[in-house]
């Protein structure tokens, strides 16, 4: 179990370190978000529901096309989703929602956790950086997820943005460029 630990440490960080340099290359292809979505949250419902608590979807995005990696966009979406349940010290109750806002389609992972506070908020997209969670020893991490997450949603020309009160929940914005009439 430690190896695996490990091994799966050491491929986190050399990840990590990957996406630093210029040379990332991403594997993109056209996606609707809103059935991606809906995927990726009928995956996560039964992790939920088997902490006692509900995933909703609300996705109402009327355009969805998007151009990314699909892999690595599944990666973004499942560490919100992961964030999610794991900073929840009761029944989990997670919203997903899609909207539009211009030429973007914007993703919000919503939660009822413990939330973050206020100093914190300025550092969790840092590398390595990670919240104290008090007397919580279950919550395993190396502080890489949102840094991740940040990094490649602005490789695919988006950006992330968090909204978050102790104790009341967290908000997570991702938004991305639709596809133009150009790229499809």
């Amino acid at each position: 179990d430690e190896s695996r630990r490990l091994t799966a440490l050491v491929e986190q960080v050399l990840q990590s370190a990957l996406f630093t340099e210029t040379r990332m290359r991403l594997k993109k292809k056209s996606l609707n978000m809103n059935s991606f979505v809906e995927a990726l949250a009928q995956k996560f419902a039964l992790r939920v529901e088997g902490n006692g608590g509900e995933i909703y979807t609300y996705l109402e995005a009327e355009s969805d096309g998007v151009y990314v990696d699909e892999t690595h966009m599944t990666n973004v979406i499942s560490n919100l989703l992961d964030n999610a349940i794991k900073y929840c010290t009761r029944k989990p109750e997670i919203s997903i929602y899609s909207r539009n806002s211009g030429n973007n389609i914007v993703i919000s992972v919503v939660d009822n956790g413990i939330g973050i506070a206020p100093r914190d908020l300025k550092m969790i997209f840092e590398r390595f950086y990670r919240v104290s969670t008090g007397n919580r020893h279950d919550v395993k991490g190396f502080g890489l997820g949102l840094s991740y997450v940040k990094t490649i949603v602005e490789a695919h020309g988006g950006r992330v943005s968090v909204e978050s009160q102790e104790g009341k929940g967290t908000r997570f914005d991702v938004s991305l460029p639709l596809v133009s009439v150009k790229e499809s």
